[in-house]
């Protein structure tokens, strides 16, 4: 090799890590009853870290599903074929109990315990977490409908990954799906053109177009269609009790902008055959409980993508020498990298309370079911939102070197703000926080209790709580209120943040936090850390090897 092309300066491979060694992460295991789990959290995060899952991980990207419409002979297939890396991870995945442990082990911590495992698995390849994300939310809205859930639920929650085109009752383990958005609607469901007809012996026939159905090479899915009653949920398998392929035609594949190793279609429906899921006519309050589910991995997707943004803003900066110094060492760049580690540590923590809710929830404590309603959408609008900055700015730490598919920074930017506009965009989450005040107090008294569990630890929190309350106050006019929301739904997710570090983190992330977020002192682009801010304990509590 001649001289010139003489290698220096650059960052080593990041590789043979553990995504679990996250000191937040795993306080928070310890803390809200999940500390059972860690064992687990902790193998599944070296495996995620592993050269073997990062190469699985860049193949999936790289190789992206292809759909096959028909056979060589002309014959309707309607079929996604997938590189075997999607099929390793998915298997991992699955195994590990990510997509619906919980329904089967009624244990406490054990949403805590899936959600820490759903983070630290995410950070090696989010795309794969949606089928496993909307097969975790399936099952509590199919026990909608009891005589289903007995027969799918098992299967559901089955730990074995078994793919291929087979009637689902006779598979060993299955993958949910859900088909609702339509071109004319989007989020406005009730707006669904879709019908569905009973068929006399206890099923429906549906026909209709669907403009966004997520993971299409899922076993069975939840499908919003229109009945005599009104907008219904219904189950719907792709391979029917005889073996026959159902109606659902594969129209074409979404060529977006991220989520690339993930395949999302529109579908034709030609009397598809399917069976109802709750109530007539109430299938918005049926699925609804399924979108909960799948907010919050939204928000644990995005305090995923933030900490393996981190991690790669750290490891560059460590390694990379400009200006006589290591970047890591230099003032400006320590300040951007303590920054991105307050924001995803205060991601982190909001994740992690909000599956500790939904454990809570399931034992029964209604303060926390309020609590989760609204806090949930805030968090969802706020932490989403948040994603795409951090990305952008973890990113850039690397320069040149980020810009580059090879980084795997590109995939991560690039799947951001998916987060965000999943199960809702910005405006669709902020709405739903108003929706929460006004039909559901309790979860204001609720919210307030969790906020106030950390009053006069901090003024700059005390003055945040003051403030938000008379903000909160100005929500009566229907008009104002929605020129208000956003301001709401981010007020509202920033204070819990901060309530949230003061009790459990470090001094120094606490007071970061408190001094840029909520005491006005900070240029809202990362790296305006107050002058005077202790960087050092933040970063090295960023950077921890082992945690212990």
């Amino acid at each position: 090799m001649s001289a010139t092309h003489e290698v220096l300066n650059q960052a080593p491979p990041l590789t043979g890590f553990s995504t679990a060694d996250d000191p937040a992460l795993l306080e928070a295991l310890r803390r809200d009853g999940g500390g059972w789990g860690e064992a687990e959290v902790r193998e599944l995060g070296a495996r995620a870290g592993s050269q073997e899952t990062q190469e699985q991980s860049r193949l999936a990207e790289a190789n992206p599903p292809v759909l096959r419409t028909h056979d060589r002979f002309g014959h309707r297939v309607d079929e996604v074929e997938f590189h075997p890396a999607w099929h390793q991870l998915m298997a991992a995945a699955v195994e590990s109990g990510q997509h619906a442990a919980p329904w089967a082990e009624a244990r406490p911590g054990a949403h805590l315990v899936r959600a820490a495992k759903f983070y630290v698995w995410a950070q090696a390849e989010p795309g794969h977490g949606c089928p496993i994300s909307m097969t975790y939310a399936a099952v509590p809205a199919l026990r909608a409908q009891p005589e289903l859930a007995a027969l799918y639920e098992p299967l559901l929650a089955s730990r074995a990954y078994d793919y291929g085109l087979r009637p689902p009752l006779g598979k060993r383990g299955l993958i949910a799906g859900m088909s609702m958005t339509e071109k004319q609607g989007g989020s406005d469901v009730r707006a669904n053109t879709t019908t569905a007809v009973p068929a006399g012996d206890g099923s429906y026939v549906i026909t209709g177009h669907k403009w966004f159905t997520s993971a299409p090479m899922s076993d069975v899915f939840l499908v919003l269609a229109q009945t005599q009653e009104g907008l219904t949920c219904f189950l719907m398998p792709r391979v029917l009790p005889d073996g026959t392929r159902n109606a659902m035609r594969l129209q074409r594949l979404k060529d977006k902008l991220g989520n690339r190793s993930n395949a999302s279609a529109e579908i034709e429906y030609e009397r598809a055959v399917a069976w109802p899921v709750g109530e007539p006519g109430r299938g918005v309050r049926t699925i609804v409980e399924m979108v909960n589910m799948t907010r919050l991995d939204c928000v644990i997707g995005s305090a995923a993508g933030m900490r393996a943004g981190l991690r790669q803003a750290l490891h560059h900066t460590a390694h990379r020498r400009a200006f006589g110094a290591e970047l890591i060492d230099q003032p400006l760049m320590r300040n951007v990298l303590a920054d991105l580690a307050v924001e995803s540590e205060a991601a982190t923590l909001l994740a992690m309370r909000l599956a500790a809710a939904l454990d809570a929830s399931e034992a029964g404590d209604a303060s926390e079911v309020a609590l989760r309603r609204l806090a949930l959408a805030a968090g969802k609008y706020w932490v989403c939102k948040r994603g795409s900055a951090h990305a952008a700015e973890a990113l850039e730490c690397l320069g040149g070197n980020g810009y580059v598919e090879e980084s795997g920074m590109p995939r991560l930017y690039r799947e951001a703000p998916l987060l965000s506009i999943w199960e809702g965009s910005g405006n669709v989450a902020a709405l739903d926080v108003l929706r929460a005040l006004a039909k559901e107090p309790a979860g204001l008294d609720a919210y307030f209790a969790e906020v106030d569990a950390a009053a006069g630890a901090d003024a700059r929190l005390d003055a945040a709580a003051a403030r938000l309350r008379e903000l909160l106050g100005a929500l009566s006019d229907p008009h104002r209120a929605q020129l208000l929301a956003r301001r709401v739904a981010e007020q509202l997710t920033l204070v819990l943040q901060g309530s949230l570090l003061v009790r459990h983190s470090t001094p120094a992330v606490a007071d970061a936090f408190c001094a840029s977020r909520l005491g006005g002192e900070w240029g809202h682009a990362f790296g305006t850390l107050p002058t005077g801010t202790d960087l050092g304990p933040i970063i090295d509590r960023a950077v921890a090897k082992d945690s212990l």
